[in-house]
């Protein structure tokens, strides 16, 4: 234990944690290392949590909610979970937890035997556990079932006085659009408790929301999923001192790590530009990730004179897939959005506009777009889905292809003009 009554306290937050959740995008890998890799991911993880919280000599761990992942039978996920607590009870450090949406619905969840070092806190109301040897207090609530749409917060006790309190709430605060709004609240009603800190979970991003006195934070998920859940991820070692705002530090604990670069090409001209600015970005998302794999989903965005070079797609995958090599770094997939600047002069406005037009009209008519595809769906669509490259009766696939043939065929008309 690193407290000395009175003085700093240390403590580990972690949330979202969905050990043994199925990563998306696998497919694309094929029976790789690395997709063998992703696929024990979240229990890497979770074991990087517990060598944080030990070798930080925490005084606490805090886990704010979704440790499963919705309702999971096989009881090895509960059983590696339950194993790295007790290394947190032989280090005695004591855990505070709280059940989520995800939780709530797990077999798993309400048939574990948890060391004793672990309290879980009730779903019927607000409770409060205490570590009274170092002056801890930790307030929380459990889901009790997936869709809880009340305020919990607005239940929870006020601070103890003469103690470090800290909340544990599995919520969607305001700001947090991307998330089902469960158990909503305001920053307001976290900082009416008094509480020196709010340990949040259910968005998967790290944020802060509110600082200064009474600082409230998400640590975001333990490991990034799929491409969306982006960038760092871990969990936050908070340094909490009475009378002064909460100190937090995000601390990485993901094993691989998912990047989504949108790169702007307008600057290109020709293909060799593309790639050569594909390189820097690429290059510094690796150097960011140190030692651990790195999967990227490149989107080219741009008006760019490159935008003709971008419609060869076999080619602009191996060219890409060489550069991607070169760094240690796996693509996942290549959305090409560039389009062609202003077409010359010389090529006539009308028929450049009859392209726009008609890509746009067929965008719109899915029946039509099904029936121009239905032969080549008969042909190559069993193989392309099993490839996990692209689903030619997905409607969204569709007009994305229609759109694309139309900024094709005007980025070719542009080109032919150099």
């Amino acid at each position: 234990m690193s407290l000395i009554l009175g003085g700093n306290m240390r403590l580990v937050h972690a949330a979202d944690v969905h050990l043994d959740s199925p990563l998306r995008g696998l497919t694309r890998l094929g029976d790789s290392d690395l997709a063998h890799l992703l696929r024990q991911a979240t229990r890497r993880a979770l074991e990087n949590l517990t060598d944080l919280t030990v070798d930080r000599r925490a005084d606490a761990l805090l886990l704010a909610g979704d440790i499963y992942d919705g309702n999971w039978r096989d009881y090895a996920t509960g059983r590696f979970f339950v194993e790295q607590m007790a290394r947190l009870h032989d280090e005695k450090i004591p855990v505070f937890m709280i059940a989520g949406n995800h939780d709530a619905e797990s077999e798993i969840t309400r048939a574990l035997i948890l060391p004793p070092n672990v309290t879980v806190f009730a779903s019927d109301q607000a409770g409060t556990g205490t570590v009274e040897e170092i002056g801890l207090a930790v307030h929380g609530q459990s889901y009790p079932t997936r869709d809880v749409y009340t305020n919990l917060a607005r239940a929870y006790p006020n601070a103890i006085p003469g103690m470090v309190n800290v909340g544990l709430l599995h919520t969607a605060v305001e700001g947090s659009e991307d998330h089902a709004a469960y158990a909503p609240c305001t920053a307001d009603d976290l900082a009416r408790t008094g509480y020196d800190y709010f340990a949040l979970g259910h968005v998967h991003a790290h944020r802060i929301v509110r600082d200064g006195e009474h600082v409230a934070a998400f640590s975001g998920n333990l490991q990034g999923r799929h491409p969306r859940e982006s960038g760092p991820k871990g969990a936050l070692v908070v340094e909490v001192e009475p009378g002064r705002a909460a100190m937090i530090s995000h601390e990485p604990c993901d094993v691989a790590r998912w990047a989504t670069l949108t790169i702007d090409v307008t600057p290109c001209r020709t293909l060799e530009d593309v790639l050569t600015r594909v390189t820097g970005e690429l290059g510094a998302t690796r150097r960011e990730a140190g030692t651990r794999p790195v999967v990227a989903r490149l989107v080219l965005v741009g008006a760019s004179r490159a935008a003709a070079g971008l419609t060869d797609d076999e080619r602009l995958r191996e060219e890409l897939a060489t550069v991607a090599a070169s760094l240690d770094v796996s693509i996942e997939k290549i959305l090409v959005r560039a389009v062609s600047p202003e077409q010359p002069a010389s090529v006539d406005p009308e028929l450049m506009a009859a392209i726009h037009a008609a890509a746009d009209d067929l965008a719109k008519n899915a029946d039509l777009l099904a029936a121009l595809i239905g032969p080549l769906e008969r042909e190559v669509g069993r193989p392309l889905r099993a490839a996990d490259l692209l689903d030619l009766r997905d409607p969204g696939a569709l007009v994305d292809l229609a759109r694309r043939a139309g900024v094709g065929l005007v980025a070719r008309l542009v080109g032919d003009e150099d």
